[in-house]
């Protein structure tokens, strides 16, 4: 009996620890699958919402055969050369958005505009360019790789008649290139706010702050005109910018910005302005307040035209110590440049600022950033600079005096920023060039004809 009662059901008999043991396995198994399984939804989960992963996922689709490479050729046809960036994109395996991968970039002098009477000769340097892009796509991509052409300040500057030629005779080459052409828009002088927004979506793409609150403004200067983009943050500040405004979309959000081209108030068009102000039209052999006095008859070439350029004698100065008469030039500068700054961004100094292009280029040819990666400075930097250059006598940098003038009165004067403002200057970002032809690129992949980015 006493065995009998062992082996009842209920008792604690060692058949039932056998199934005790056993469910309690069995309850572990199912418990560790949920855990593997809750882990796993949330890595998906938050692949698809954290930068991070996007990597990780790409680069496994990338090896099993899931990415297919898109590529866009974009020439920017400029007022002092022409450059061809091919990018090379692909599709986020999560997201769909666009990745970039790789670029070329080339770049020939003079630009476009300096042919405005050899139409045929300017094609064939947009030809040459074209063969650079070649070598890097696949050809059996050509025909699937969009291909544009977008003239800036240079060509907005022409004659209608002599820019018509030179665009045609662009068609020309585009035709028989074997990429993929839109008759209507592929070879175009662009509209300076097309270059600011591309500008300022180039920037912001690259630092990766599209998609968030504090994107920066995007100040790009030219040799014929300079940018200025930035999204304000409370628009009910600058009612008189509402002509100014564009929405841009990105990714999953749009953003309202403020951006403005200044035709004539790129760095060339600005020397020019200075050289030959209150001279005859036809007149090129030309001494100046803003050159030193030791540089005589440097040959330079603006549009279709040489000047021969001499430092005017400063008064002021002696034998010893060959100086520019800072303050004569500088006046001369604000002549010409002020008025053109029309509306004054006058909430720029709200946001953190990157500025490219010409800036960059000044900056690094007197020492005050690295040349290969940039640096921050203040706006008074570049003031401080141009009166120590301005001082010295140089003929390897004649114009550079200038030039500094000409920015630190666009800076300060012109968008109304403190000398104490930082400014980041770039030429490159994670090793892509800083320039409107990537957000262009962009809009090409992802906008039907009816919309922006």
């Amino acid at each position: 009996q006493d065995a009998d009662e062992k082996l009842m059901p209920g008792s604690n008999g060692p058949s039932t620890k056998r199934k005790n043991s056993k469910s309690n396995t069995t309850s572990l198994y199912f418990s560790f699958l949920c855990l593997l399984t809750s882990v796993t939804v949330c890595i998906i989960f938050l692949g698809m919402y954290t930068d991070s992963f996007h990597p990780i996922f790409d680069g496994i689709a990338g090896k099993l055969g899931y990415q297919e490479k898109q590529y866009v050729v974009v020439i920017d046809a400029g007022s002092t050369g022409s450059r061809v960036l091919a990018f090379e994109f692909h599709r986020g395996y999560l997201d769909g958005r666009l990745v970039l991968d790789d670029e070329l970039f080339k770049h020939s002098k003079p630009g476009l505009s300096a042919f405005a009477n050899e139409p045929k000769k300017g094609a064939e340097t947009i030809t040459n360019l074209l063969n650079e892009a070649k070598k890097i796509i696949p050809q059996n991509k050509w025909y699937q790789t969009p291909l544009v052409l977008k003239a800036t300040a240079g060509l907005r500057l022409l004659g209608q008649e002599q820019a018509d030629n030179l665009l045609n005779a662009v068609r020309d080459v585009f035709k028989s290139s074997g990429f993929l052409i839109n008759d209507d828009d592929s070879v175009e002088i662009m509209d300076g706010t097309d270059e600011g927004i591309f500008s300022w979506f180039t920037v912001n793409f690259l630092l990766q702050q599209l998609n968030t609150r504090h994107t920066v403004a995007a100040l790009d200067l030219g040799g014929g005109s300079t940018q200025v983009t930035y999204a304000p943050k409370d628009i009910t500040q600058t009612p008189m910018y509402k002509n100014y405004m564009h929405t841009v979309a990105t990714f999953n959000s749009k953003i309202d910005v403020f951006t403005n081209s200044y035709l004539g108030a790129g760095l060339m068009a600005v020397r020019h302005s200075v050289f030959t102000n209150g001279l005859p039209k036809n007149q090129t052999t030309i001494e100046s307040e803003c050159v030193n006095s030791i540089v005589k008859k440097k040959s330079w070439q603006y549009g279709n035209t040489e000047y021969i350029i001499s430092g005017k004698e400063n008064p002021k100065a002696t034998s010893d110590n060959l100086e520019v008469d800072y303050d004569l030039c500088l006046n001369s500068v604000r002549k010409q440049v002020l008025p053109l700054i029309k509306p004054k961004p006058i909430t720029l100094k709200q946001h953190q600022i990157a500025a490219f292009s010409y800036f960059f280029d000044r900056a690094i040819e007197t020492g005050l950033v690295d040349p290969f990666t940039g640096g921050e400075i203040s706006v008074g930097d570049f003031t401080t600079k141009s009166k120590e250059i301005c001082a010295i006598p140089n003929t390897d940098q004649p114009f550079m005096c200038v030039d500094l003038i000409f920015i630190s009165v666009l800076l300060e004067e012109g968008y109304g920023l403190k000398a104490r403002t930082p400014i980041k200057l770039y030429k490159k970002v994670d090793g892509h060039e800083i320039s409107w032809a990537l957000g262009c690129a962009y809009n090409i992949l992802t906008s039907n004809k009816s919309s922006k980015m």
